[in-house]
């Protein structure tokens, strides 16, 4: 049992190696303004260790089997998120800004658009302003461009999870907002309906970025958001 574990060990280490080796690789400049590759980095770290684990157990139980499977698997961690991060400065590019992570940005109401790359997700928020009239569902001529040209570069990526949410201020009742942010959601759904229907949900004046005691905080809670995944499974509930 202890020889077992040495040799896992071993394997464990040797594909931390690679893994170093692949984020060399994957480490290319940033298409607009973020060329971190963060995500390409935790999932090729991910992949490298289930992957070892996997190719140990499956294989001869040896550091050379735990080795190649820890390859595999950094190669495909590395992949999926390298194509996340793609997304994420593609989408910038395409509705002429470019990735921002600072989490002040969704408080300064100049920033109409904000692209930004999370652990899990790519998320594209849209102020209500430039989006939709007030109490209406339908997409302003400048706004519906914009939201198509996500929908044209999601064609690109046909294995991406898109979600969507609409999201109100505090004024009227919490019902008539939930089915008017959910419509609004739906609106933007439509246009996206590209690798699938999108995943939506009205969330009403839930998860307010700021508190409801001004028309300039509730123009910033006014917004529609759009969420990119890689894989279903790590979708979260949007309103909370």
């Amino acid at each position: 049992m202890k020889k077992n574990t040495i040799k896992l060990k071993k394997g464990l280490i040797a594909s931390s190696v690679a893994l170093f080796m692949l984020a060399g690789c994957y480490n290319q400049p940033g298409l607009v303004e973020d060329g971190s590759y963060n995500r390409t980095k935790t999932g090729a770290a991910t992949g490298a260790v289930a992957g070892a684990m996997i190719g140990y157990n499956t294989g001869k139980r040896d550091a050379k089997s735990a080795i190649i499977g820890g390859l595999l698997g950094a190669a495909l961690g590395g992949a999926v998120g390298y194509s996340m991060d793609e997304q994420a400065n593609a989408m910038a590019r395409a509705l002429g800004t470019g990735v921002n992570n600072d989490p002040l940005a969704a408080l300064d109401p100049n920033n109409t658009i904000i692209v930004s790359k999370h652990p899990n997700y790519v998320k594209i928020m849209f102020r209500d302003r430039m989006m939709f009239a007030t109490d209406s569902a339908q997409l302003q001529p400048s706004a519906r461009a914009k939201v198509q040209k996500i929908g044209r570069l999601l064609a690109n990526y046909p294995q991406t999870v898109v979600g969507v949410a609409g999201f109100t201020d505090n004024s009227g009742s919490y019902d008539y907002n939930q089915r008017l942010s959910q419509r609004r959601a739906d609106t933007v759904a439509n246009l996206l309906t590209i690798n699938g229907r999108p995943f939506t949900k009205g969330c009403s004046f839930n998860k307010a970025i700021a508190p409801n005691n001004s028309a300039r905080n509730k123009a910033l809670n006014r917004r529609v958001e759009v969420y990119l995944y890689a894989d279903r499974n790590n979708m979260t509930d949007p309103c909370r």
